[in-house]
């Protein structure tokens, strides 16, 4: 029993491995997307988040039937607990980068904004990317460092943002709508972020919300 329980663990750390590559495969595809007007990306980005779906249903599944049939306790409960939320929170990325292909994929032919504009939401865009893939590492090799350097970058592009979209007197519901995608790449660095404090729980036992409140203790 311990044996199949042992592999089972191992069957859905894989399963997350995976997800997390095609939760980047969909947030690389969603740049290229804003920065060529790529239609054929937009659909790619479709059909990832639909996988990721898919995954997240079947991950979802995985876990109830390891909590009811294997009643885990310990640091094996924690594995199956945490599991449940990072398929979560890779699951909400995939909803983020399939609202910001469909802004894309309604403004083709033409690119979502002015160029400089794209080319900021192109930059967080890539720093998103690179979270998924580090949250993918995370995933499959355990928790090594906090990934607090990309918060922090992605806060300075988002500043960048707002000021170049004020500066650029576009109508509102451009301005708006811009702002908006710019929102939903910024959140996919919020939803890796916990996927890092989450496995963090998994190999230390301190719980995320303790995690944040070290970090603002550090920062004061």
């Amino acid at each position: 029993m311990r044996t199949q329980f042992t592999h089972e663990l191992i069957a859905l750390t894989n399963d997350l491995t995976l997800m997390c590559r095609v939760a980047h495969d969909a947030v690389a595809r969603v740049v290229d997307a804003l920065v060529d007007a790529d239609l054929q990306a937009t659909y790619e980005v479709f059909a990832l988040d639909e996988q990721l779906q898919k995954m997240y249903g079947a991950c979802e599944a995985r876990t109830v039937v390891l909590l009811a049939l294997q009643a885990p306790v310990a640091r094996d409960l924690r594995h199956v607990v945490t599991a449940i939320q990072i398929v979560s929170e890779l699951s909400r990325i995939g909803a983020l980068t399939n609202r910001v292909a469909d802004q894309t994929y309604r403004a083709h032919p033409e690119r979502v904004g002015p160029q400089a504009i794209v080319e900021i939401l192109a930059a967080m865009g890539q720093l998103a990317a690179q979270g998924t893939a580090v949250s993918g590492q995370a995933v499959s090799r355990g928790y090594d460092t906090d990934d607090t350097e990309s918060a922090t970058r992605m806060a300075e592009l988002d500043t960048r943002l707002r000021t170049a979209l004020t500066a650029a007197e576009l109508p509102l519901d451009t301005a708006v709508d811009l702002a908006l995608l710019g929102d939903r790449l910024r959140r996919c660095i919020d939803h890796t972020d916990r996927i890092h404090r989450l496995i963090r729980f998994l190999d230390t036992g301190i719980p995320p919300t303790a995690q944040l409140a070290d970090l603002h203790t550090d920062e004061d």
